[in-house]
């Protein structure tokens, strides 16, 4: 496309030149994102409704959505629980169908009389009376209405408050009246699209809006159709470029080049219990190879529940300090900080490297006294977000190690490497996450960072044989746990709950560390939750890694940075509520030692197919990153990458599980794009991604 284009123009158009756009719907859409004409082309649908026709009410099957229109015969107001209408209608077939409505105010309950024609859309399920609809939309429909119905499929859309998917409806189809012929709208070159083999994107964008009645849902449902790849695969393509322009743009700056004479290394490496793995030397070699350069290092090493990712950034930390410069290791909990500084103390305390701690319950002359040491004496600094607040000015920043990434972002991992810029030179970054990252994510989602795995357990890790028991059968759980613990050994008792609040996970914890008290009353039993200050925590995890404390019951706060060799019984609460990235993880704190281990998931009847699904995987292997492609599969990325935190990967369309197979296609075309049209991929990030400037600063 042209720079001058008037389709360029046309796109830019702000969403106020609509017709019935004024300004207090504009806010509401900026909400969504929606600046421009373009920003409502690329809105699509997240499903589709049809109301092509009418079904019978004869006709109709439980779990269906359908639209059925009929006459109300009957009306009833109930309050014997809490306030409920009731509205039966009856149609042309003689069949009756209930509409329940739980939310109602008087003047809609007054409309509903007797002899009302409605048209109603809705899920149908079985009642207490027969099928029923509840909370449908309807409208009344007077007798020159009857029989028209829709010529196409609905499109809903996502809205936020104050704003209807119908309205927004309306919205797009008068934007979509301005959309450019295909040959003006298209920003791929068409040697590209012929190699992609890739459908004109105006008709799949009209396709996608406004499918024909004939349509096929269920494949629409599934985001299978032609028309939605071909968007998916432009979308994939304009996430990936993104990425790699962030990654272009960081390898703008400069790097210090961190060699260092090794001595340091050498002595750490000597005074280990144990010897390193071969994949632990292999990454530990990757990255000190990227180090010696200088050119910035984007590295993410991934690997198992206790494969050693933090002696490889050990290792990583003392180059920067051979070298003269400082590291800071970012967690996203305090107690897996905690469990970082009392690693990294005990390592590199006795080779003389000063380690100094900062978290955000750290507070007056403690805090001033850190602060110091970070702007003097200070080589490794270890903590949370604290890190990156105002006021925390490092020495000479030469490496930025963050733990978790998903936990984070991309613009919180930059807030703490800008805290190492000097003109034009940044530190070096490395990304530690014990979740595996499947391919197909790390693909997309990564495309900024270099990857390496650690793919080997350390000797003697045993196997953990892992079981699921209904609650029905705690008492032989707690029996099993008395029986183990009088054996010597220890045990993990997790309780999990659904709400995100301290206090109602600390109160779960307690009521359950009260029941265990009472039933074992000859065992030791201490309790962690997150409301508990930092040292009563330590403390109760001291005692317990020394063994003064038989079980440990706690929320997910051990989910990371826990090692106690002795304990080789886990109990996870509600498994059923957990995904199973964050099972996996809770499971990888016991078969750490030479003694058979244990995970039992104690669950709540019914599970759900989805529920049922997890625990069966979990039951099944062990291996890390087949659990994260099966928990890709179950959940999507937003929420293994923590979407709602961080801002990642908000995919509009795309689907990483499903779409997996258009990435490699997506990536050669991304390849082709930068290097001989970089100008379109600029536009094709500015209308996937909009004006958000996610990894702006970079």
């Amino acid at each position: 496309m042209r720079e001058s284009d008037p389709v360029e123009l046309a796109a830019a158009q702000p969403v106020t030149s609509l017709p019935g756009v004024g300004p207090a719907l504009a806010k509401t859409l900026e909400r969504l994102g929606l600046h421009t004409l373009q920003d409502l082309w690329f809105h699509l649908p997240l499903r589709y409704e049809d109301r092509t026709r009418l079904t019978p009410i004869r006709d109709l099957r439980p779990g269906d959505a359908a639209q059925v229109e009929g006459r109300v015969e009957a009306v009833e107001r109930g309050f014997r629980y809490r306030p409920q209408l009731r509205v039966a209608i009856i149609d042309d077939s003689r069949a009756t169908l209930l509409l329940r409505f739980f939310h109602f105010n008087a003047a809609q309950a007054n409309q509903l009389v007797a002899g009302t024609r409605l048209r109603c859309y809705g899920e149908v399920r079985h009642g207490a009376q027969g099928l029923e609809m509840v909370h449908p939309q309807y409208r009344r429909v007077v007798d020159a209405d009857a029989g028209a119905v829709e010529e196409r499929l609905t499109p809903v859309y996502p809205v936020t408050e104050g704003l209807s998917s119908a309205r927004l409806a309306g919205v797009i189809g008068r934007a979509l009246q301005r959309l450019p012929q295909d040959a003006d709208l298209e920003l791929l070159p068409p040697d590209l699209c012929k190699i992609c083999k890739l459908s004109g994107l105006r008709d799949a964008l009209m396709y996608a809006h406004r499918p024909p009645p004939d349509a096929d849902l269920a494949q629409l449902a599934l985001g299978l159709h032609p028309a939605q790849q071909r968007l998916a695969f432009e979308e994939l393509l304009a996430q990936h470029l993104s990425l790699k322009q962030l990654r272009a743009r960081i390898r703008e700056h400069a790097a210090p080049a961190l060699r260092g004479e090794g001595r340091l290394r050498r002595t750490f490496l000597a005074g280990l219990p144990f010897a390193p793995t071969r994949a632990q030397t292999r990454v530990a070699a990757q990255v000190a190879q990227d180090l010696a350069t200088q050119a910035p290092m984007l590295r993410l090493v991934q690997g198992d529940v206790g494969s050693g990712k933090t002696i490889v950034a050990a290792l990583a930390a003392l180059t920067a300090v051979e070298s003269g410069y400082q590291a800071a290791l970012m967690a996203p909990t305090e107690l897996l900080a905690e469990q970082h500084y009392r690693n990294f103390r005990n390592w590199l305390e006795p080779l003389g490297i000063d380690v100094v701690w900062l978290a955000g319950k750290l507070k007056g002359k403690a805090r001033g006294a850190a602060l110091a040491q970070i702007a003097t004496s200070a080589q490794i600094v270890i903590g949370t977000h604290a890190l990156m607040q105002e006021g925390v000015a490092f020495r000479a920043l030469g490496l930025v190690i963050i733990d978790e990434q998903h936990r984070f972002g991309v613009h919180q991992r930059l807030a703490l490497r800008d805290k190492g810029r000097v003109t034009d030179s940044v530190p070096h970054q490395l990304v530690l996450t014990a979740t595996p990252i499947p391919r197909t994510l790390a693909m997309t989602a990564y495309a900024d960072l270099d990857v390496s795995v650690i793919d080997e357990l350390p000797p003697g890790r045993t196997p953990i044989t892992t079981v699921a028991i209904a609650n029905s059968r705690r008492s032989d759980v707690i029996e099993r746990i008395r029986s183990a613990c009088v054996g010597g050994r220890q045990a993990y008792w997790v309780c999990t709950i659904i709400e995100e609040s301290d206090l109602l996970q600390a109160q779960a914890a307690e009521a359950v560390h009260a029941q265990l008290s009472a039933a074992l009353p000859d065992l030791a039993i201490g309790l962690v939750h997150g409301r508990l200050k930092p040292a009563q925590k330590q403390a109760v995890m001291d005692a317990f890694a020394a063994g003064q404390i038989a079980m440990l019951v706690a929320t997910t706060v051990i989910e990371v940075g826990v090692d106690v060799p002795n304990a080789s019984l886990m109990i996870v609460e509600n498994a059923e509520r957990l995904g199973l990235a964050q099972l996996h993880q809770l499971r990888g704190r016991v078969g750490r030692g030479s003694v058979e281990s244990s995970c039992v998931l104690l669950y709540q009847l019914p599970l759900s197919a989805m529920a049922r699904a997890r625990l069966d995987v979990l039951r099944e292997t062990g291996d890390g990153f087949r659990i994260a492609e099966k928990d890709l599969e179950l959940r999507g990325p937003g929420e293994i990458l923590g979407t709602r935190q961080t801002g990642q990967m908000a995919l509009r369309i795309a689907d990483l599980a499903r779409d997996a197979h258009l990435l490699p296609a997506a990536q050669r075309a991304g390849a082709t794009l930068l290097a001989r049209h970089a100008d379109l991929a600029d536009k094709l990030i500015a209308r996937w991604i909009g004006q958000s400037a996610r990894y702006a600063g970079a």
